[in-house]
């Protein structure tokens, strides 16, 4: 019976998301343009027999190329004119946003409101397309030794590469255009979501993959082994679902004022302040940093590569993982302070008579909110991190290296971020229209709570 219920209201809300005009629109946007981004996918660059690609691919099956493969939904191995993806951008939107932290210029431009945004936007594609301008001859020069056999012989190297170098710019620009205008016109975030659906593009065969190496294992037991890995998985879920959503709330009164001038304490509410601020963006910014070491593998032959190199291009090396790590809790550090500040939220609560019992509005009010947010980060960061290294030790326990990546880490920590994220607005939809939420019981919190 409960089941019966469960399919009934599935179906209902099915029926009030079609009802609702401009949500069925934007999901219909957003649906056309993600055909359009896999579709490009598949487009080799002109020259290239795709046919001749396997030792490219065979590159991109484990370490460091492998990762930066499945960001791009498998465009970087198919020589895709959308081989670069989106990483570029996010690696200019780092930059832009420590300058903004650290640059007088910056910081006053990001003051300026909706003006100086658009100002630092306007410069984070400038800084992208010099980015890709370096990474494309790199990826090309890459391509050429791993895959000589699938330039055409009549193609003029020199004007290959300028041409090359021209659409792998222009690809990858015109996925952030892409991106962008599902954030206009269609549901969710527009970057996360081609980050989500290049990565959600190889979990079917990742599965599959597993699957078939569990059942043919000579050690026998595989059907055990692949049911335990995927009750972990569903853990990890559970545990990136709690990280994302996590609060600590804080009591906070409004003190009001009756006819005759008297005051009074209101009822108690609460300030909400997520354990993890700021979402899967750590992650995010991380990764783009860890690729870096990418762009001057084509200065070096496959010997001359140095060591520190080497095991930055080993996701599964301890340096690589430490790094990683680290850069995980910073960023979680840098992230949350850029997106709450306790200063504003001080003077928002004393402006509307409000105050935390036991602390005295302003000054104090920002110390403890920051004090707070300190406590509660770190944890949250350590968990990140934790979550973020969990593939490396996957193959410990003879977990093939693809279905690993969606063993923890990066891969779950996007989708499950980015999943949130875009229910949460399907749900804020609908329940504008006074329909019934997605869930039976309580809200669906994305990256605003």
């Amino acid at each position: 019976m409960a089941n019966k219920l469960s399919n009934l209201k599935f179906i209902q809300t099915l029926k009030n998301i079609w009802k609702i005009e401009d949500l069925r629109m934007r999901l219909g946007i957003t649906i056309a343009i993600v055909a359009i981004y896999r579709f490009g996918s598949f487009v080799v660059l002109p020259g290239i027999d795709p046919s001749k690609l396997s030792q490219l691919q065979e590159q991109t099956s484990g370490g460091l190329m492998s990762l930066l493969d499945m960001f791009s939904g498998g465009a970087f191995s198919n020589a895709s004119i959308f081989a670069l993806g989106i990483m570029p951008y996010i690696t200019a939107s780092i930059v832009l946003q420590l300058l903004a932290m650290a640059v007088p210029y910056f910081q006053k431009m990001q003051r300026e409101g909706e003006s100086g945004r658009r100002k630092i936007n306007q410069y984070t594609r400038y800084l992208t397309v010099l980015i890709l301008l370096v990474q494309a001859p790199s990826y090309l020069a890459n391509l050429r030794y791993t895959a000589a056999g699938a330039f055409n012989e009549s193609v003029n190297l020199t004007l290959f590469m300028v041409s090359s170098t021209i659409i792998l710019a222009a690809g990858s620009m015109f996925v952030l255009w892409l991106g962008e205008r599902i954030t206009d016109k269609g549901v969710g975030n527009g970057v996360s979501l081609i980050i989500m659906i290049g990565i959600i593009a190889r979990l079917p065969q990742a599965f599959m993959q597993e699957f078939v190496s569990r059942m043919t294992a000579a050690t026998g037991g595989g059907v055990i082994m692949f049911l335990l890995e995927i009750v972990f998985l569903l853990l990890v879920i559970c545990g990136a679902i709690a990280l994302l959503q996590g609060t600590r709330k804080v009591p906070v009164q409004y003190a009001k004022q009756t006819a005759n001038g008297a005051t009074f304490s209101g009822a108690r509410q609460y300030l909400p302040l997520k354990v993890n601020a700021a979402n899967v963006m750590p992650i995010i910014f991380a990764q783009a940093i860890m690729f870096i070491p990418l762009v001057f593998t084509g200065l070096y032959t496959e010997a001359d590569i140095p060591t520190f190199m080497r095991l930055m291009l080993d996701h599964t090396s301890w340096v690589y993982n430490l790094i990683f790590a680290l850069l995980i809790i910073v960023f979680t550090y840098f992230y949350t302070a850029i997106t709450i500040n306790p200063v504003q939220m001080a003077e928002d609560m004393k402006r509307n008579n409000g105050f935390i019992p036991g602390i005295k509005p302003g000054k104090p009010t920002a110390e403890y909110i920051d004090t707070v947010m300190s406590r509660i980060t770190l944890p949250g960061s350590l968990f990140l991190a934790l979550i973020a290294i969990i593939p490396s030790f996957a193959g410990v326990f003879g977990v093939q290296q693809e279905f690993a990546q969606f063993f923890g880490g990066t891969s779950i920590l996007i989708l499950v971020g980015v999943v949130l994220d875009t229910l949460q607005q399907i749900e804020s939809y609908l329940l504008m229209r006074h329909y019934d939420g997605l869930l039976k019981s309580g809200h669906i919190k994305g990256r605003m709570g």
